[in-house]
């Protein structure tokens, strides 16, 4: 049975106990989420989570980071290296999107040392086999070679897989109305579109849904029903076809859920601020209260180099409207693949976003965080107030690189803080007394 069956029969489920205790909720609030198909927790039945999670409405939101190997790059050395980064910076979980190397081996090795929910997007691997190794064309892979790899990453212990189920033929009849600057930017999107178009068949993955929903139950996995239309810049946003693929989304989350399948929906990555929100709502509504993993949303086209920024905008904008699940952008997002601070960078500067928008949730024990930091801002108590950062590490590199090496202040003020001369003040006897 998948965890969702075993809500529904009373039947214990550890995963839930433990992500309860995370959260600071009751174990029964989770099943009940689960139920209605507001939670997902992934978890494969292989992989043995040492620290799951879950993500949906009501709990803290969740940050991914995406590692992974590419044709140019095919090294699994530094990404397990990216993984180790990544998790010391806060993720929730993680995402191998390879394309270059052995990649078996290498989401293996990534498997064996990552204690979170794993995520693929397989239609990657099938593409990249059918054209290093059968020398053929992306077009011409078989519906057969797609479902070998979905139930091969499946065996190898992946918790939650990417599959662009609506791309449908409908979908690619919404750009005869408009026609997009970007078109389609998304991988795994471009590659079913190509292969619909060459083909004349439907999407294989929306044809054979009940097929790629016995391979999830069976092992477990929660599939991230991916907006392979999303729009890949602020004027294509919230267009046709971005919305007919949500409404068929909506429609194949109903089909998962009736089979015992968690699902959660993903959402777009470029998207004008004044339609963030809208963005949230039509997936609560359209999706019927799924969970929403969003990439970003990166608020401006023009910030290359800084998109982590822009990404931390539309992030907490979108998580505090009711997105549940921020994917992270890097500051080498449209550049290159990322480095190791860049992935650093990228976690913590979503992170942020994520705290920022639990606050705003009022999600239990959020603001109590912030609370304990003013406390120790007020008492100049700079080690709990560098062990309570989002980032002690750069925080305590800062403030040695102050030289301060006596004294409460920081070099910005030194006697001259705002916070002595209150005190000061304080200790006088111009305040009423019990102020």
């Amino acid at each position: 049975m998948t965890i969702r069956e075993k809500v529904q029969k009373g039947e214990p489920v550890p995963e839930i106990d433990l992500c309860a205790l995370r959260e600071g909720i009751p174990s029964e609030k989770i099943k009940n989420m689960i139920l209605e198909g507001k939670v997902v927790i992934p978890s494969n039945r292989k992989s043995h989570l040492k620290r799951p999670c879950a993500i949906g409405a009501g709990l803290s939101t969740k940050v991914n980071a995406n590692i992974g190997t590419s044709r140019d790059l095919p090294d699994v050395g530094p990404e397990l290296k990216k993984l180790e980064i990544a998790l010391a910076a806060g993720a929730d979980t993680i995402m191998d999107l390879s394309t270059g190397g052995p990649l078996d081996d290498i989401r293996k090795a990534i498997r064996a040392n990552c204690p979170v929910p794993l995520g693929t997007v397989p239609i990657y691997q099938a593409a990249v086999e059918a054209v290093e190794q059968q020398k053929k064309p992306i077009v011409e892979i078989t519906v057969e070679e797609i479902f070998r790899v979905i139930q091969k990453q499946a065996e190898d212990g992946v918790d939650f897989m990417t599959v662009h189920c609506g791309v449908t033929r409908t979908v690619l009849e919404r750009f005869e109305s408009k026609e997009r600057i970007l078109g389609v930017v998304s991988r795994g999107g471009a590659f079913l579109v190509e292969w619909m178009v060459y083909n004349q068949k439907e999407n294989p993955l929306y044809e054979n849904f009940d097929e790629l929903l016995a391979i999830a139950k069976e092992y477990e996995i929660t599939l991230s029903l991916g907006d392979g239309i999303r729009p890949g810049c602020l004027a294509d946003a919230t267009d046709g076809p971005q919305i007919q693929e949500l409404i068929i989304l909506g429609e194949l989350t109903l089909r998962a859920w009736e089979a015992g399948v968690q699902v959660m929906i993903e959402g777009p990555g470029h998207v004008p601020l004044d339609q963030v929100v809208t963005n949230v709502k039509l997936e609560k509504a359209l999706c019927h209260g799924a969970p929403f993993y969003v990439l970003g949303p990166l608020v401006t086209d023009i910030a290359p180099g800084y998109d982590h920024i822009g990404c931390a905008i539309g992030g907490a904008l979108a998580a505090a409207s009711g997105a549940d699940f921020l994917c992270y952008v890097t500051p080498a997002e449209h550049l290159r693949l990322p480095t190791l601070e860049d992935v650093r960078e990228g976690v913590i500067a979503a992170r942020i976003a994520a705290h920022a928008a639990d606050i705003a949730k009022g999600v239990p024990g959020a603001l109590e965080k912030d609370i304990e930091m003013a406390k120790a801002r007020s008492r100049l108590d700079w080690e709990t107030q560098i062990k309570l950062s989002i980032d002690p590490e750069k925080a305590r590199r800062y403030r040695l690189e102050g030289g301060v090496s006596k004294g409460k202040a920081c070099t910005m003020c030194g006697d001259y803080c705002a916070i002595k001369v209150y005190q000061r003040a304080r200790s006088k006897k111009f305040f009423p007394q019990g102020h």
